[in-house]
């Protein structure tokens, strides 16, 4: 009798460079050797399937085996990527820095956000230290009609844009205060277009107020958000619009950064650009 596998890791995609990649963050989580034997257990892929991704895997030098011939272990290209990635990622550095410091002037949890499809998407966050807090990590999703960074994202489109997106979300219900109709949703998202602000005030997690702002863009548009969340027992709306000025200040800081990270235009497209 077969023993069912339990807790087996997902390998999925749409391509087999992502079903590789999948395999990848499985092998980037272990500390010790690994067998063939091993990745089949873990995900329940069939052997020979495994078998040549591995092979691919090691041919491009991500992998390397070990003097027994069974065992695998990181490839030298594998670690000089995860290496080249801490080197420079000054950007992400930098930003975490401004973060961490509107943390410590706030007192409260704060995230930098982006709009993923019709999701808000956390690309970082410093929690606060006091007691009680909200859990929301990098990586997290939040719908955007019951997200402060979400609406200020809707904000920007134009009314046909948004209306299509809107139209095909479903609007669920998370609180009592979360807006599903779309009406009631186009006049707060008009009122945040008018204010340049946002409040999720209990709407996508009860006890939960945030207060957000976008990172001002050279193009116009932006897909930088950066929020403060905080318990509704420590900060309400008059608490929030206080700390409005520097959030405002540290956005900035984030808007600066990202322009930085800009290419130089090359002589070519500074040509075409003119003409």
């Amino acid at each position: 009798m077969t023993t069912p596998r339990l807790d087996t890791r997902s390998i999925e995609g749409d391509t087999p460079a992502q079903r590789l990649l999948a395999l990848l963050e499985v092998i980037a989580e272990k500390d010790q050797y690994f067998t063939l034997q091993t990745l089949v257990d873990e995900t329940g892929l069939p052997k020979p399937t495994l078998h040549r991704m591995l092979q691919q895997l090691e041919n491009s030098g991500m992998l390397q085996r070990e003097a027994d011939n069974r065992h695998y272990s990181k490839g030298a290209r594998l670690r000089r990527l995860a290496e080249n990635l801490l080197l420079n990622d000054t950007v992400q550095g930098a930003r975490h820095a401004v973060l961490a410091d509107l943390v410590r002037e706030v007192g409260e949890s704060c995230n930098i956000t982006a709009l993923s499809g019709s999701e808000v998407l956390y690309l970082d966050r410093v929690e606060t230290s006091a007691p009680l807090r909200f859990y929301l990590h990098p990586g997290s999703r939040v719908p955007a009609h019951c997200s402060a960074s979400g609406k200020l994202f809707l904000a920007q489109m134009g009314a046909t844009q948004r209306r299509r997106l809107l139209a095909e979300m479903p609007l669920e219900k998370f609180t009592r205060n979360t807006i599903t109709d779309i009406e009631a949703l186009e006049d707060e998202i008009a009122q945040v277009k008018e204010q340049g602000f946002a409040f999720d005030d209990e709407e996508f997690l009860p006890g939960l107020l945030c207060i957000a702002v976008l990172a001002p863009s050279s193009a116009g548009i932006s897909n930088t958000g950066l929020a403060i969340q905080a318990p509704v027992m420590r900060m309400d709306r008059e608490r929030a619009l206080a700390c409005l000025p520097v959030l405002e200040r540290a956005a900035a800081a984030i808007a600066r950064i990202n322009q930085g990270a800009l290419p130089e235009p090359s002589p070519q497209q500074d040509a075409e650009v003119g003409g």
